[in-house]
């Protein structure tokens, strides 16, 4: 059981699916402090709040003596809208990525069509034989 589970964990095909798990989880990382950090804010600008911090309160909550704020209940769409552009910025570069990969990979060349069947042996020989027939 233990060398079945070796082989198919050594796959080419898993191995290469942990290596893209890993590589795409580093790029989200990227992706989300490039969002956090420059998209974000400058979104944040034309709406003069941290783009973040952007949400509907339902309920007001009560602020406490440490500036807490309990009880409110609040809809975190700027939250929402950064993850939605997070998703977009990775979708993009995958698909590029994709395309990418997908020219550089050299052109299937179709099969050669096979020779047209001639006539078999067997029609030939009755050929010879019919014309050897004529002759006489």
């Amino acid at each position: 059981m233990l060398k079945e589970f070796k082989e198919f964990a050594m796959k080419g095909n898993l191995v290469d699916i942990a290596v893209g798990f890993v590589m795409g989880a580093a790029f989200k990382q990227v992706v989300t402090s490039f969002t956090g950090g420059i998209v974000s804010p400058l979104i944040g600008l034309i709406f003069k709040a941290d783009f973040k911090e952007l949400k509907y309160i339902a309920k007001e909550g009560v602020v406490d003596a440490t500036g807490k704020v309990t009880g409110e209940v609040a809809i975190l769409y700027g939250e929402f809208i950064t993850n939605v552009i997070d998703f977009i910025i990775v979708a993009f570069v995958m698909f590029m990525m994709i395309k990418g990969i997908n020219a550089t990979k050299k052109k299937e060349e179709p099969a050669p069509e096979p020779a047209p069947a001639g006539p078999s042996q067997e029609d030939l020989l009755a050929e010879i034989r019919d014309l050897l027939a004529k002759q006489k």
